[in-house]
């Protein structure tokens, strides 16, 4: 090989090599941001499909109703914490801001934060349904005929399958 092709070839290699390390790169850093959504129950007993449950620290979106009576405001800051669950287990969520004017015990909600513990979520934002009616697909998905809109009250209740 002649020294002009092999300085080519260097060439056109280096460049090669310096697009998948780039390539890899924004990879590696839009992997760290993307939000996965969870309902209560799949972050306790892993996803249904895949068993896939989320780790310690990582960022995730979670879905499901306050559960009435669990709403503990701190006096002295903004700091707020309350239980969310689906059809199964529930998981606190410790929130420090305002909360939205639409959120309200036995309402859907979702909540973007860090995973602390295997129940224990840090919310950055707290979004709350925009009208009655509201309830994310996914939320409604997984609680199923559990649970009924109550127009009286404003808010889900349990509905008991025997009646």
């Amino acid at each position: 090989m002649n020294p002009r092709r092999k300085k080519r070839l260097a060439i056109v290699s280096s460049i090669l090599i310096g697009l998948g390390v780039v390539a890899g790169l924004v990879l590696y850093a839009l992997s760290q941001n993307i939000d996965l959504f969870y309902t209560p129950s799949e972050i306790i007993q892993g996803k249904k499909d895949s068993g896939l449950k989320p780790t310690i620290g990582q960022r995730i979106r979670v879905g499901g109703m306050v559960v009435a009576g669990s709403v503990k405001r701190d006096e002295d800051s903004l700091k707020v914490s309350f239980d969310l669950v689906d059809v199964g287990p529930t998981i606190t969520v410790q929130y420090d801001g305002i909360l939205p004017d639409l959120f309200r015990e036995g309402q859907g909600i979702v909540a973007n934060g860090v995973l602390v513990s295997e129940t224990l979520l840090e919310a950055s934002e707290v979004l709350a349904k925009h009208d009655e009616n509201y309830m994310p697909k996914e939320i409604s998905d997984a609680m199923g005929e559990n649970y009924q809109y109550d127009e009286t009250k404003q808010k889900f209740k349990k509905v008991d399958p025997a009646n």
